[in-house]
């Protein structure tokens, strides 16, 4: 186990833990749009753009995180919003609150519509494959979730934090993440995430559980031209 796998997420995920859900050519891979909008291609990309571009449907557009080739003829790769890149080395205190649900398909609805308000676009019909997501619940209004997304050999991805407006300072968020990082480490993973860093809020809430800055991570969105 090694953390330089953490500089090029996706393709370790879709290589490792994650190989099931993948679909793949040679040197790139992606998951089915269903499932996440990420895509990869590895740590030496050279002739990988083709192979990329290959995967990606003409109306479809994909996020890589870390590394990315130079995009093919016709093809667009844009910069975006750079991620801050935390880890967290020893399994948080629990933090008390309300009952945590376990979600499933049963929930699937609620989870789509509360980060559809809060974070849209990351979290798709099929994002539950990706591994276990707990949530709070107010009566039968879904409060606040989180869960886990790439899993590579070692490491375990925090993702889908999301809370309601109506719910934000009530230590949802902190209960949530500090469960799913015990369990990460439970299973013998080491629990990471990305986070904007214009978002303080999070950021502050992820150092309380003892999350730290590992590195700053580049991230782009890569499509066919003329599909924006």
């Amino acid at each position: 186990m090694t953390t330089t796998t953490l500089d090029n997420p996706v393709w370790h995920s879709l290589t490792s833990q994650h190989a099931a859900l993948a679909i793949t050519a040679a040197d790139a891979a992606k998951y089915p749009a269903a499932i996440a909008p990420f895509a990869a291609v590895g740590d030496t990309p050279g002739r990988a753009a083709t192979q990329l571009a290959s995967l990606i449907g003409d109306s479809e557009s994909v996020y890589l995180v870390g590394v990315a080739p130079e995009p093919p003829a016709g093809w667009m790769l844009e910069q975006g919003k750079p991620c801050l890149q935390m880890i967290c080395h020893a399994p948080p205190a629990e933090i008390p609150g309300p009952p945590v649900t376990e979600m499933s398909e049963l929930q699937r609805d609620d989870m789509l519509a509360l980060t559809a308000l809060v974070f849209p676009g990351f979290f798709r019909p099929r994002t539950l494959e990706m591994g276990r997501y707990l949530g709070i619940y107010d009566g039968k209004r879904l409060a606040a979730m989180a869960g886990e997304r790439m899993r590579l050999d070692g490491f375990q991805e925090i993702s889908a934090v999301c809370t309601h407006p109506d719910y934000t300072g009530r230590r949802y968020a902190q209960r949530l993440v500090s469960q799913v990082s015990r369990g990460a480490f439970e299973r013998g993973f080491v629990p990471f995430l990305h986070v904007y860093h214009d978002n303080a809020r999070a950021i502050a809430v992820y150092r309380e559980l003892g999350f730290i800055n590992r590195r700053n991570m580049p991230l782009w969105s890569m499509h066919k031209a003329g599909n924006d």
